[in-house]
């Protein structure tokens, strides 16, 4: 293993449980939309913005943070809800830019009981989407300190790796830094299974060609991807790194790259897997030190090997949920 990795980020203080469950802020829904490229898209997935005026969660949420959602109503056993976290889609500005009006990006939840073949439904997600403008809803948060841009975001270059609502985040961090004259580069690359699952479609391709710091590359995992005039049957986020790798090495390779990685469990490993295989010595130890036995057989790489024998470094952020 090696030494500390330089130009690690300075993290910025976060206001953390401004609201609490047992005194939780009263938002206000102010919009409601479909956010995938897709009406006909395989899930239901949502932006949903939320006015917390003259809440303790007024201008107190960064880009990167959740906040918590109480459902009303109560349990099978007649106890209250349980709270949900939502990352927060918005700049840490806000939607507004005064941090009037947050964001999250909701998914609804709609499955089937193993047991018993019977609907199951998502309590809190449906309850968000099903949310009409101008309907209160009940706030925690806010949540994080960890999965946030650096004090000094004009310090680095920032490659994020998203996979479905693992968007949020990014939304607001890609907003965040473009609206703040960010001059560095941006790459943001957004996995899903098909063309119509991507979230946030057009807002990004309209910054991308507004932006030419500001690299945006979906990842369709179940139909074909054409880049640069070849097909490519399926491709993951990961699959980026070597398909794009003469576009997107400066900045790997670069002194100030951050990398970010949200979304479902188990897509680090596949990126991690793929930064070993594509740069070698300082290039890879600014973001992974792994042992030379783990180096020696990267394609055998797994998850119980994250922290022990391949540890990501403070310049790799990982936020990854079941």
């Amino acid at each position: 293993m090696t030494s500390p990795t330089i130009n690690e980020p300075v993290l910025p203080e976060a206001t953390m449980h401004a609201c609490r469950p047992n005194e939780p802020a009263t938002g206000v829904v102010t919009k409601n939309e479909l956010c995938t490229a897709g009406r006909k898209s395989a899930g239901f997935v949502r932006h949903v913005e939320i006015d917390v005026s003259g809440t303790a969660l007024e201008g107190v949420c960064r880009s990167g943070q959740a906040i918590g959602i109480i459902p009303p109503g109560e349990d099978a056993r007649g106890r209250p809800h349980r709270l949900r976290l939502y990352s927060l889609a918005c700049p840490t500005g806000g939607e507004d830019g005064e941090g009037k009006i947050i964001s999250t990006t909701v998914k609804r939840t709609i499955d089937e009981h193993w047991e018993n073949h019977k609907l199951f439904l998502g309590v809190a997600s449906n309850y968000l989407c099903d949310a009409q403008e101008g309907e209160k809803v009940l706030l925690t948060g806010p949540n994080g300190k960890r999965f946030l841009l650096p004090e000094d975001p004009h310090q680095h270059d920032y490659m994020f790796f998203a996979t479905g609502t693992g968007i949020a985040p990014f939304r607001g961090m890609v907003l965040e830094l473009l609206r703040g004259g960010y001059k560095g580069n941006v790459t943001l690359v957004m996995g899903a299974p098909y063309a119509t699952d991507l979230l946030y479609h057009n807002e990004l391709l309209a910054l991308r060609d507004a932006h030419p710091n500001f690299r945006y590359l979906p990842a369709i995992s179940r139909e074909n991807n054409v880049i640069d005039g070849t097909s490519h049957d399926t491709m993951y986020v990961q699959d980026r790194i070597k398909t794009d790798a003469e576009a997107l090495r400066a900045q790997l390779v670069g002194e100030k790259n951050l990398i970010y990685v949200c979304g479902v469990a188990g897509m680090e490993l596949g990126i991690f897997q793929q930064l070993a295989k594509s740069l070698t010595g300082d290039s890879l130890e600014q973001y992974l030190q792994a042992d030379r036995e783990a180096l020696a057989d990267i394609d055998n790489w797994d998850r119980r090997m994250i922290h022990k024998q391949v540890k990501p470094t403070r310049r790799v952020m990982l936020e990854v949920y079941a």
